[in-house]
């Protein structure tokens, strides 16, 4: 079970203004143990943005990693689970990091509990509970919360190879279709299992049909998401104004080609013939040669036509915030649920006008954002609508 232990750092932030359950969803209470460069820290906060400022390596980006567990996935920085232990607790056998949250949402609060299981072998099983019982997969959180995220590791986002482009829009299609997790999840087991067979070999055929049948399954189902996703991200991109530059979206790749131009049944064969007929090349290639792992997300400048990674470095951070704040307000319109969106450093290569454009576009979507920086000058614009903590040697003190 997780438990929560005494806090060190204990800030009490939540006012009777705001006791009342919000029309948005929030964090509104985070309590860590051994987590990163924290023993014990605890933080109260109600439903309106959070402002975490101070030096660099105080802790900001790992309160927000925290939050980051409380959605599906392997967390904002895709850590490994035993190397977020804090470093006197690895040391110590049945010692690992807990994060317990009290989310506030339309239908009442809930409470959220998730950490490394020390006991299990590899050291890489994560635990979860949602009021008090076990849940049996981590998709039970997006059903209560949704998270969207900005690093600065994302900077680059465009510049990369294709894998971290579709984490980022999987992150978005979660928003509307909580399911897509576990598909996503589903088919990349199939497909590392098949991998494994075809490597070690020889492998019992009846056993790769299965897989193949399964990968074919949720590989089509989790491209279909994507590519609605995208559409649905690209109309809503499309309309909008200020001083953030219109993406347009597309999502390429061979799968994806094959869900615009038959069903999804027929698209469904397909893969489970074609991946049949490579179970040679990608047993001595060790790849997996074809399925959606290998689509891609392609953004575009509006205005300029001008491909993503060609943009300047600032006009990249602003495609990148344009297409999250389309996000929250296309999922607040589908769902009535808008995303909890976690910006670390996020004033980083935006001018003044950015910067304001975008505190008024956070408050004026009502959502709360937790944010991360060096200079409380920069956010001046949240000063009326947002809480700020103080983030230094290991202490969090409001502002």
């Amino acid at each position: 079970m997780l438990a929560e232990r005494d806090a060190d750092t204990h800030i009490e932030g939540m006012t009777a203004a705001h006791a009342a359950a919000p029309a948005r969803p929030a964090v509104t209470r985070l309590t860590l143990t051994d987590f990163r460069s924290y023993a014990s820290a605890r933080l109260a906060a109600d439903e309106r943005p959070v402002v975490l400022t101070g030096p660099n390596g105080a802790g900001k980006t790992n309160l927000l990693e925290a939050i980051s567990f409380l959605a599906p996935g392997r967390g904002m920085r895709r850590a490994k689970l035993a190397e977020i232990d804090r470093r006197e607790a690895a040391a110590s056998p049945g010692r690992a990091w807990t994060v317990a949250a009290t989310v506030a949402t339309p239908r009442g609060a809930v409470q959220i509990g998730t950490g490394r299981d020390a006991t299990s072998e590899s050291g890489e099983r994560r635990l979860l509970r949602i009021d008090g019982a076990a849940a049996k997969s981590q998709t039970a959180l997006s059903e209560h919360l949704s998270l969207v995220w900005l690093t600065p590791q994302m900077d680059r986002l465009f510049l990369e190879a294709s894998a971290p482009r579709r984490r980022f829009l999987d992150r978005l299609v979660y928003g509307f279709d909580p399911e897509h997790a576990a598909r996503v999840g589903a088919y990349e087991q199939a497909m590392r299992e098949r991998a494994r067979l075809l490597r070690d070999g020889p492998a019992d055929a009846a056993w790769l049909t299965a897989l193949e049948s399964r990968m074919a399954e949720n590989g089509i189902a989790v491209a279909a998401a994507r590519r609605d996703a995208t559409a649905r991200l690209d109309g809503a991109c499309r309309e909008a104004e200020g001083p953030f530059p219109a993406a347009r979206l597309a999502l390429t790749g061979e799968i994806e080609q094959w869900l615009g131009e038959k069903p999804a049944l027929a698209a469904e064969e397909e893969l489970r013939f074609r991946l049949g007929a490579a179970r040679r090349v990608d047993g001595e290639s060790g790849t997996t040669t074809v399925g959606p792992h290998r689509g891609d997300l392609a953004v575009h400048h509006a205005a300029s036509g001008m491909a993503a990674a060609q943009c300047s470095t600032g006009e990249q951070k602003a495609l990148l915030i344009s297409v999250l704040l389309a996000q929250a307000r296309l999922q607040a319109a589908l769902r009535g649920m808008a995303p909890v969106m976690l910006l670390d450093e996020v004033t980083a290569h935006l001018d003044a006008k950015r910067r304001d454009a975008l505190f008024a576009e956070i408050t004026g979507l009502g959502i709360q954002a937790w944010l991360t920086g060096t200079d409380p000058g920069l956010f001046a614009g949240l000063e009326q609508s947002a809480q700020f903590f103080g983030v230094a040697d290991g202490t969090i003190a409001p502002r």
